[in-house]
């Protein structure tokens, strides 16, 4: 789910350090959260359903389709935000059987969407993404990523590609042009280091975002096996997911990188005063850049980051959130109305345009001349949409057992397999973990006995 952040401690945290991005990144990319809490709705008047999400980025874009909504079919959708990620996990899991369950989800598509389908606890929408599919209403090769056993659970709500955001102005003063290849990118950023600029934000801030350059170097190196990484069909101790590793560590070596403390909506600010010249992001950044006073198409760009391996199949990485209708919601038959009428074109463009970000209904124009143009090469190019929320659950995700490898496969608690607030026995930390001396060896395709079970 996009755009998700999570509150600062009272005494500011030491800067992560390299290691820690390093040791992060290979094991963010399939992390969640689990914990049981209560949770609480109340009906809406007639007229009204309600949507819970966990951004507060989104409550006016989706107060803007609400009012579009009403417009079309006389409902009006309102917005709930539990800005805690934590918080509204809680909430969903442990209420989605109860009378108590919220009417409506932003929600994660993927493995997290079809974990919940599992439950019996959301709606089957088979028959309205078939209906929005025959109207040309929704991208109908985005289908896999909103179902289970074959049925659809999910309605896509947007369509972030993941790219790197540039200020065109600091790059024509420093005579450089969006690369074209991966030897672009990598002399781009040696110019800009050699001219006092922080050649690419990167962070761990919040946690969740240090997996993006690990996706985005293997991404370009190999595709396919990154695919096959994410749906558990791959190992993160296969030398290819080291070697994307080995890479990063250069781009740390040549001091390209921004503190790792720096966050999203200050490096967006930084990028267009010009004082970082890249930034990786989903598309979703698009509203905090246009807040910080980006102009598209002005001191505002993106471009998808050119293959490493010229010989791989042309790729980008997407997300898209889903809409989600509960079976006990309080305002049951207004959320399957709501499900009818999201995919219109004018609920779409209304949602889209105030959010900054993709459309998946293929009829609403672009929000913005960043999102047209990177709409137009994905379709035009034909580029392989890598899904960041995979179909499956990685098996690196799965901590049912005491495991641990190389990289640390033991953030318990942050897997969606887990309900103990503690790791297992044999997982103190992830850091112990890949620290410990019965898992150093890189060699090993699998820990020795003292590790516990197999990676």
């Amino acid at each position: 789910m996009s755009g998700r952040r999570h509150p600062g401690p009272a005494t500011p945290p030491a800067a992560p350090t390299r290691r820690t991005l390093l040791l992060a990144a290979a094991t963010a990319v399939t992390t969640g959260a689990l914990a049981t809490a209560c949770g609480t709705a109340e009906g809406r008047p007639p007229g009204e359903v309600a949507v819970l999400g966990d951004s507060a980025a989104w409550e006016k874009p989706m107060a803007a389709a609400g009012a579009a909504m009403k417009t079309v079919a006389a409902l009006r959708m309102v917005p709930e935000v539990n800005p805690s990620l934590e918080s509204f996990e809680q909430v969903v899991k442990s209420s989605l059987r109860t009378s108590k369950t919220p009417d409506m989800l932003k929600y994660w598509s993927g493995y997290r969407l079809r974990d919940l389908a599992r439950t019996g606890g959301i709606e089957d929408l088979t028959r309205q993404w078939d209906r929005a599919v025959a109207k040309g209403w929704v991208d109908a090769s985005l289908r896999e990523a909103f179902t289970y056993r074959r049925r659809v659970y999910g309605l896509p709500m947007n369509l972030a590609y993941w790219v790197f955001f540039y200020n065109p102005e600091v790059f024509r003063e420093h005579r450089l042009k969006a690369p074209e290849s991966w030897d672009d990118f990598l002399a781009a950023c040696t110019r800009l280091k050699r001219s006092g600029v922080a050649p690419l934000h990167g962070t761990a801030d919040g946690r969740w975002p240090a997996f993006i350059w690990f996706q985005e170097i293997l991404s370009r190196q190999d595709p396919m096996f990154y695919d096959d990484l994410m749906n558990g069909r791959e190992r993160y101790t296969d030398p290819r997911a080291e070697r994307a590793l080995r890479t990063l560590q250069s781009f740390f070596d040549k001091d390209w990188f921004t503190p790792m403390d720096m966050n999203h909506p200050d490096a967006a600010a930084a990028m267009l005063h010009g004082d970082i010249g890249m930034v990786p992001c989903g598309t979703w950044l698009g509203s905090t850049l246009a807040a910080a006073g980006g102009r598209p198409g002005e001191n505002l760009a993106a471009f998808v980051l050119p293959m490493a391996d010229p010989k791989a199949r042309p790729s980008v990485i997407f997300e898209s959130s889903a809409l989600v209708a509960t079976v006990k919601g309080p305002d049951r038959a207004e959320a399957l109305r709501a499900t009818r009428t999201w995919p219109h074109p004018a609920v779409m463009k209304a949602f889209s345009h105030a959010l900054q970000d993709g459309c998946p209904n293929p009829r609403v124009a672009a929000a913005n001349p960043v999102i047209g143009s990177l709409a137009e090469k994905v379709r035009g190019d034909k580029l392989w949409l890598l899904n960041r929320s995979p179909a499956t659950r990685s098996s690196a995700g799965r901590c049912s057992t005491p495991s641990c490898g190389w990289p640390a496969r033991c953030s318990c608690p942050s897997s969606p397999d887990c309900s103990s607030p503690s790791p297992p026995t044999g997982c103190a930390s992830a850091a112990s973990c890949s620290s410990s001396s019965c898992c150093r060896s890189r060699s090993r395709r699998r820990p020795p006995p003292c590790c516990g079970t197999s990676c």
